[in-house]
């Protein structure tokens, strides 16, 4: 009787668990990241009764917690991949909402700019239209001022997002420290781990990893090593190794993620948070912001620049030459913090050609004496000395401060050094990250604007032939080598040298001070005659350079030039000379408006709108990326979160036939005990 009555009892402890266990996986069924249990039951060892082996009733083996390792991988990684995403959109939507916005976008500013600027042409002379192209510039200063600030709101939004985020990581690390500690301590038997604790510490990575990718590995105990990136710990059994938000070495207005300690902190690269909320702030900021922002400023910074080169080949009108029309720009320099004490080492960096610039970041290291400059995209620099002469192959970007002439040139910035660096010296040079923001009109009178040419040219008022000179260009040396007076040239014909019977057509006049060269209508040099030459051939439709002369190859010449074509009668003269009457002059101004679709910026690719539009293009095509991405991936974490519930999720209805499965067997078990009691009373009563 004794042992059909433990069988009973086994039973009825067997049901009464199934019971707990369905129950409570019905009233957790909505509770975040429960895991469905079930009841393992084993059979207890039978009895040897001589005729054979009677069984002994049943045990609860294993409370079993359905969790498949390969399907909560897919999920956490569709989430993480989810969090970026996400996070990544909500950043790019602001800018491209911006860009794409005509009351704010740079676009229409540049072309009211350059429509102040034909104003002034037209009326070159008048108070008013030269005050309007003043108002004009100031404005789209004024613009570029509001398109920089803007973006530097998001650049102070990444830093908080990014602050708060790597915060909530550090708490979620803390936490599952904790309940590793806890697992560990209630973990008597590898088989019967704590579940409901299990659940909470997956739950919580789950969690975490939305926040930041991380990959976890089993440990002793039940505990988990959780890590991220390339293997950085974050949690190591109970202890968890908290991160900190700092400000960036080389900028303090960029923060950045580092392992906080009391000398000095370890940064994190921001490669290493390849997923979660915290790698999409961080990729978007890298891939987007810092690139629209260096793209702005490019524009910014290359349209000062070559508006500036063109304005100081103007003359104003006081009859002075032009000035710079734009305040010049200066570009980033970031000293790293963590240099040494003892370093003096400065740098400064202005815009200097518009052409060549590449609105990339740059680094300078300084190592066994010698500076080393490194572009941000892996890019080839060739540097200049203060000579021009390229730095040789194969080390175009290493340097010694300390023999090569300076200033020194790259990619369209100037770079003047000074102090003496230190072993291990970092500085990050930003060529255009601020130009925006410190993009400014330069002059406050009207009089300054440079809408004249310097020179001046004309035919002699006594002409009978059909000759035609032309209104004549200068180029940026110029300045340096003005004409003092009015240089007459005459047409005459010559006997020809080498058959004195025939005859040829000179110019006559040339100043002796100055070299001249002879180019065809595409620029191509066809002679150049040295200082003393006063007599050159002449040949119809050539452009001719008067200047001091470089010595290239083919030579260049710094200076005036202009091009005399038709048919001259002997004795037809023509001048040029400086430009004494130009207040109704409006030719350097005609060069000015002509930037606005001369393709300068880009290595002579790209307009200044066009530069701006490739930049909006970028942003909305980068934007659209990310939209189908967080569309599509929404998708993939709904279907991996079906998956794993398929196996780990509470289905109500088959609980609902587990309770009833599980009140039959306790029923029946209790009936099995009830049997037995009356057998046992039985047997009392015969034994009376």
């Amino acid at each position: 009787m004794s042992n059909l009555l433990s069988i009973g009892r086994t039973g009825l402890l067997a049901a009464q668990t199934g019971l707990a266990t369905t129950g409570h996986n019905i009233t957790n069924a909505s509770v975040a990241g429960y895991t469905r249990q079930g009841v393992v039951q084993s059979t207890l060892p039978p009895l040897n009764q001589g005729v054979g082996y009677i069984g002994s009733g049943t045990q609860v083996a294993q409370i079993k917690r359905y969790y498949d390792d390969f399907l909560n991988k897919q999920l956490m990684n569709a989430q993480a991949t989810q969090g970026s995403t996400d996070a990544y959109l909500s950043q790019i939507s602001q800018i491209d909402n911006m860009l794409s916005d005509s009351t704010i976008g740079l676009s229409p500013a540049l072309q009211d700019f350059f429509r102040g600027v034909q104003t002034a042409n037209s009326t070159p002379a008048l108070q008013s239209s030269r005050e309007s192209m003043l108002s004009s510039g100031e404005t789209l200063a004024a613009r570029f001022h509001e398109v920089s600030g803007r973006l530097q709101e998001l650049q102070d939004g990444v830093n908080t997002s990014v602050t708060n985020t790597v915060n909530g990581i550090n708490e979620y690390a803390r936490t599952i420290a904790d309940l590793n500690r806890k697992i560990a301590t209630a973990t008597m038997d590898p088989l019967n781990p704590p579940n409901d604790l299990l659940d909470q510490r997956d739950q919580l990575i789950r969690e975490l990893n939305i926040q930041v990718k991380v990959n976890v590995i089993p440990s002793d105990n039940n505990m988990l090593t959780v890590t991220f990136g390339s293997g950085q710990p974050l949690v190591v059994g109970t202890q968890a190794l908290e991160m900190a938000a700092v400000q960036s070495p080389t900028d303090p207005g960029r923060m950045v993620v580092a392992y906080p300690a009391s000398g000095r902190s370890t940064i994190i690269s921001d490669q290493a948070f390849a997923g979660g909320a915290l790698g999409g702030f961080l990729d978007f900021r890298r891939e987007t912001l810092d690139r629209v922002q260096n793209e702005i400023g490019l524009v910014a910074a290359g349209m000062a620049d070559s508006f500036n080169d063109q304005h100081r080949l103007g003359q104003d009108l006081n009859g002075d030459p032009g000035l710079d029309f734009f305040k010049p720009v200066k570009g980033y320099v970031g000293y790293d913090t963590r240099n040494s004490p003892n370093s003096t080492g400065t740098i400064d960096v202005t815009i200097s050609d518009a052409k060549a610039l590449t609105g990339k970041d740059y680094d300078l290291t300084f190592a066994n004496g010698r500076y080393t400059v490194t572009r941000s995209d892996g890019g080839k620099v060739v540097l200049t000395d203060g000579n021009g002469t390229p730095f040789p192959e194969p080390d175009t970007a290493s340097f010694d401060p300390a023999t090569v002439p300076q200033p020194i040139t790259f990619d369209g910035v100037t770079m003047t050094l000074a102090g003496a660096p230190a072993e291990g010296d970092h500085i990050q040079l930003r060529p255009t990250y601020t130009a925006a923001a410190n993009f400014d009109v330069a002059i406050t009178d009207y009089r300054k604007i440079a809408l004249a040419a310097p020179i001046a040219t004309g035919p002699g008022t006594a002409n009978t032939g059909r000759g035609s000179i032309s209104v004549g260009t200068v180029d940026e040396e110029y300045l340096g080598h003005q004409l003092a007076s009015n240089v007459t040239l005459t047409f005459n014909k010559v006997p020809d040298p080498a058959d004195p019977t025939k005859t040829i057509d000179v110019l006559q006049g040339l100043p002796a001070d100055k070299e001249i060269t002879v180019r065809d209508a595409q620029g191509k040099l066809l002679d150049t005659y040295p200082v003393g030459t006063t007599e050159i051939p002449y040949r119809a439709g050539t452009t001719i350079g008067i200047g001091e002369p470089e010595a290239t190859t083919p030579p260049k010449l710094f200076g005036a030039s202009f091009t005399i074509s038709g048919e001259p009668a002997a004795g037809d003269t023509f001048f040029i000379g400086p430009n004494t009457g130009g207040v109704g002059d409006n030719r350097n101004g005609v060069l000015l408006a002509g930037l606005q679709t001369k393709n300068i910026l880009n290595n002579g690719t790209a307009t200044y709108q066009g530069a701006y539009a490739a930049t909006v293009n970028y942003v909305g095509n980068k934007t659209r990326e990310k939209q189908v991405g967080s569309a599509a991936s929404e998708t993939a974490v709904t279907q991996a979160l079906a998956n794993q519930q398929s196996v780990s999720g509470v289905n109500l209805d088959e609980e609902a036939a587990d309770l009833l499965r599980y009140q039959q067997a306790y029923q029946a078990a209790g009936k099995v005990m009830q049997v037995a009691g009356q057998l046992f009373d039985t047997l009392l009563q015969i034994a009376q």
